[in-house]
């Protein structure tokens, strides 16, 4: 399933990710909880699907683990990382 279709490409991260520097050290969270946006990263990153990351995760809702991926792209928009020379 790919978790940037249709209507999707228009949500908006805003209402699932939170930064609270009295929450985690303010490091992007899900609204609501505790758990990293970097955490939901890294099980995408490591081959689990959305679906996977919800269960694994039940406080968090399969829109904001796809929230999740709309807030990185908006993070690799603002930058550039040069790769290998």
């Amino acid at each position: 399933m790919n978790p940037c279709r249709g209507d999707e490409l228009t949500m908006d991260w805003h209402e699932y990710i939170t930064v609270d520097p009295n929450i985690c050290h303010g490091q992007a969270c899900i609204a609501g909880t505790r758990v990293m946006v970097t955490v939901i990263l890294d099980n995408f990153a490591a081959g689990l699907t959305v679906e996977d990351v919800a269960e694994s995760y039940p406080s968090v809702s399969t829109d904001a683990v796809r929230a999740t991926l709309h807030y990185a792209a908006e993070l690799a928009k603002e930058r550039v990382v040069p790769l290998g020379a």
